[in-house]
C-alpha cells in the first residue's frame, strides 16, 4: 500500500483494532473541542448519528490539516439513551449513574468515521449498534464496579464490553467493532472504494 495512512486517536482500542485488520498507520491525535462541537450541533436538532459523523470529521479534518500528504481516518462514538446523550463517566459514582440509567433499557452506540486528504473529507459513514442491558440489580452493579475497576472511566457507557462489561447485556443488535469504537467493516469498504488498500 503506498498512501500513508494515520489515525486521528491515541485511543489503543481503536489502534488495535487498525492493527489486528493488517493496516499500516501512524497514531495523531485530534485536538478539538469535542463537547463544545457535540453541544453546538445538538443546539441544532442533529441527531446521534449525525452527532458521530460530525466528531470523526472534525478529528480528521484536524489532523488533515497539519499532514496534508496522508490519509487520515477519524472516529468517534455517541451513545444515546432517547434523547439523551452520555459521556465517559468522571468518576466511579458517576459510571454506577450511568449503568442504573441503561439498566433494562435499549441504548444505541452511534459510530462514525470519516477519511480526509488535503484538508478535504472525502469519505464518511456510520455505524449503529442497539445495546440491551438486563435489568442490572444493586448487589450486581456493586460486584461489578469492584470488578472491573476504574478502566471502565475510559468507556463512554462505563463498560468494557470485550471484559466484564459483557455481563450487563441481554441483547445485542449491531456489530464488535462498531461497539469497540471503530466501525472497521465500513471503514474496510471505505478505504477499498478510495483504493488506498487492496480489493
Amino acid at each position: 500500500m503506498s498512501a500513508k495512512l494515520i489515525l486521528a486517536s491515541n485511543s489503543a482500542s481503536r489502534q488495535s483494532l487498525m492493527q489486528g485488520a493488517g493496516l499500516q498507520f501512524e497514531s495523531v491525535g485530534a485536538d478539538i473541542d469535542e463537547r463544545g462541537l457535540e453541544a453546538r450541533l445538538a443546539a441544532n436538532y442533529a441527531k446521534p448519528p449525525e452527532i458521530a459523523v460530525e466528531l470523526a470529521k472534525a478529528k480528521a479534518l484536524w489532523v488533515s490539516e497539519r499532514n496534508p500528504d496522508a490519509y487520515v481516518i477519524g472516529s468517534d462514538q455517541v451513545l444515546s439513551l432517547g434523547d439523551r446523550l452520555f459521556h465517559k463517566p468522571l468518576s466511579m459514582g458517576e459510571a454506577a449513574d450511568h449503568i442504573r440509567a441503561m439498566s433494562g433499557q435499549t441504548h444505541h452506540l452511534n459510530c462514525g468515521a470519516a477519511i480526509a486528504f488535503r484538508g478535504v473529507i472525502i469519505w464518511s459513514d456510520v455505524s449503529i449498534a442497539a445495546m440491551t442491558m438486563r435489568p442490572i440489580s444493586p448487589a450486581f452493579l456493586q460486584t461489578y464496579l469492584d470488578r472491573a475497576g476504574e478502566g471502565i472511566l475510559q468507556s463512554v457507557g462505563a463498560y468494557q464490553f470485550e471484559g466484564p462489561g459483557i455481563q450487563l447485556f441481554d441483547k445485542i443488535d449491531g456489530d464488535y467493532f462498531t461497539i469497540l469504537g471503530l466501525p472497521m467493516l465500513k471503514l474496510l469498504a471505505g478505504l477499498r472504494q478510495l483504493e488506498l488498500i487492496d480489493a
